[in-house]
């Protein structure tokens, strides 16, 4: 597998975090190959040209700089060498070789969630591919290219659990989720009947679920896969999503050129099995069956 390695720019904030757009909170790193094990070939665009201020950047720069996250398993994850891997990451690379850059030409960056817009509207990325819920108010500071993913609450659980079979069958249970996410308030409400633990870390609730002293943890089902992939045979993600969280390309809201053609490039290898590959190798792991997004995809 050829290795790809970055430090993360100066000028973009550092701090890890495992969170969905639509949640909050950190979580530490989950393990030094969480998400190695997969590498798509894509073929290098040439002679790319269109009326892009964030293409011609890029172009004049040598390099386009992604924003990525860098603590989720499978999904987007960097080992302690320096090495980026997981289904975002592939999205990432497929789009760029789209732009007609090589993989040596990619350097990701690992962007903070609460940072993300100003890292967009500031142009200290070019887009951002990272588990980025795409709603009416991010798109008042940036564009989304996608859904390329509709990702949803979900619980993941113990693999031999069996009462455990939705956010229905919760009555009693303890299900643990990170302070302040919008998977830990929904899960609080009285309908469901659930005795909450909260902490800071996804990694620190998986813990607590694989030694006992909880019977789930929720959050966007796309993390928690990542996890079920990781302790394969130990996990499972109970596959009845309570919430709806669709995943954009973030980008230069001004930018409509490279959004169509960003969104361009999510149709042409969500068509050609690329897109296919990339998650039953990454996501896929956790066992949870693959299922094509719809396409034509809405320009936003």
């Amino acid at each position: 597998m050829r290795m790809r390695k970055t430090a993360a720019a100066a000028t973009v904030v550092l701090a890890l975090t495992a969170t969905a757009t639509a949640c909050g909170g950190k979580s530490g790193t989950a393990g030094d190959n969480a998400g190695e094990g997969y590498e798509g070939s894509y073929k290098v665009a040439k002679n790319v040209s269109f009326d892009s201020p964030t293409l011609k950047r890029a172009q004049k720069a040598g390099k386009i700089v992604v924003g990525v996250k860098a603590d989720q398993p499978f999904l987007g994850y960097q080992d302690t060498s320096g090495n980026y891997s997981g289904f975002d990451i592939e999205i990432a690379r497929m789009i760029a070789a789209d732009l007609g850059f090589s993989e040596k030409q990619i350097k990701f960056d690992t962007v903070d969630s609460n940072v993300r817009e100003t890292a967009i509207s500031h142009h200290q990325v070019d887009y951002y591919v990272g588990t980025y819920t795409m709603n009416d108010e991010r798109k008042k500071q940036v564009g989304f290219a996608g859904p390329y993913y509709t990702a949803g609450a979900d619980l993941l659980v113990r693999k031999d659990e069996k009462d455990i079979t939705g956010p229905g069958s919760l009555k009693g249970k303890k299900v643990c989720s990170i302070t302040g996410s919008t998977p830990l308030a929904e899960i609080k409400k009285p309908q469901y009947g659930a005795e909450t633990t909260e902490l800071s870390k996804y990694s620190d609730c998986v813990k607590q679920l694989r030694d006992g002293t909880v019977d789930a943890v929720t959050t966007d089902d796309a993390i928690l896969k990542g996890y079920a992939a990781k302790y394969q045979g130990q996990l499972k993600v109970v596959g009845k999503p309570f919430t709806k969280e669709p995943y954009g390309v973030g980008m230069d809201k001004d930018d409509k050129v490279l959004r169509g053609k960003i969104t361009d490039a999510l149709e042409k290898h969500i068509a050609n099995g690329d897109y296919k590959a990339a998650y039953q190798a990454t996501l896929g792991k956790s066992g949870s069956p693959y299922k094509a997004p719809k396409t034509p995809l809405p320009r936003y």
